[in-house]
């Protein structure tokens, strides 16, 4: 019992952190300048984008169909993802006093890591969604059917707050003491752990297999299901039926790739070869880029978008 209160009591002494100053990209009044301009014009363009993309959903009936259901949640947890990290940052490049509290910080990494794991399992769960619409067209509608999405899609919000709950308690539990100087230009959980003045190999083994968890089994899911759906276009005899299905599922492997491409690297290495410069950018692409290409990798190649928005517009009735 003593040995738990002088525990709590180191714990309580050394965890004297009450805010953590993020370092960002760069001090250059003229760099931040440029960077304000740039990142200012991405999160509009993204705002702007995936809000289409929501509102095309809902408001044309030729979109209302899985896909596009699961295309919608994508959109939406690409704002949250943005809107996470981005506004601050923006404020943080005009500003010089770069602070955030130690609250605010818990709370920011932890919708990080939320909608980040959401996503994860969503690409699994639109690899499924194809899976049955080529192997499986005649079924589709049954198996695809209105309650089977609305409770695919309450099982990957819940995972990925599950999971999200688990790796930040694991991250907070630690005790911050004198440093408090954070080099990233938002709070994710790498870099914060650099910061801890305890032993962090248990939290980094909790990470690490979370994130083959939360990474590898939705990858290997979307894997396999492309298996299958590689087998039935090989069986198409015309090469025209087969560049048209196969088409249908290029958007969803472009995406797959850039996101998982940088979250593995992100989150699946030791911590020993942690380098700030290098994962600010991957950090970046992942968090901000992929959520501007989203809807444009989903619109340009996609006749239904392109009809929906021209219906919008008032161009077709059609």
């Amino acid at each position: 019992m003593k040995m738990a209160n002088d525990e709590e009591s180191h714990w309580a002494n050394t965890t004297s952190v009450s805010e953590f100053i993020l370092l960002g990209f760069s001090s250059h009044p003229k760099t931040q300048l440029l960077l304000f301009v740039l990142f200012l014009a991405i999160y509009l363009a993204t705002l702007f984008g995936n809000s289409l993309l929501i509102a095309l959903v809902k408001t044309d009936s030729r979109l209302h169909t899985p896909m596009y259901f699961f295309l919608a949640n994508l959109s939406f947890l690409d704002i949250s993802y943005t809107t996470t990290t981005v506004p601050q940052m923006l404020v943080h490049l005009l500003s010089t006093k770069r602070s955030i509290s130690y609250v605010a910080c818990v709370a920011q990494m932890y919708i990080f890591l939320s909608v980040g794991i959401i996503e994860c399992i969503l690409y699994a769960v639109m690899a499924y969604d194809r899976y049955v619409a080529i192997c499986h067209p005649l079924r589709y509608t049954v198996i695809m059917n209105r309650s089977v999405c609305i409770k695919m899609a309450i099982g990957f919000w819940v995972s990925g707050f599950f999971f999200a709950t688990l790796n930040a308690a694991f991250t907070m539990r630690l005790p911050y003491c004198s440093l408090n100087e954070i080099n990233h230009f938002f709070c994710e959980v790498p870099a914060i752990l650099k910061l801890a003045c305890a032993d962090t190999h248990l939290t980094e083994l909790v990470i690490f297999v979370s994130a083959v968890i939360i990474l590898l089994t939705p990858l290997s899911l979307i894997l396999i299901s492309y298996v299958f759906i590689l087998e039935a276009i090989l069986r198409i005899s015309s090469g025209e039926g087969r560049f048209k299905t196969f088409s249908t599922c290029t958007s969803h492997i472009t995406v797959v790739t850039l996101f998982y491409g940088a979250a593995m690297f992100m989150y699946m290495r030791p911590a020993s070869s942690y380098s700030p410069e290098r994962d600010k950018k991957f950090s970046l692409f992942y968090n901000v880029v992929s959520a501007l290409l989203n809807p444009l990798i989903y619109s340009l190649r996609n006749k239904e978008v392109k009809g929906a928005v021209l219906k919008m517009m008032g161009k077709t009735d059609h």
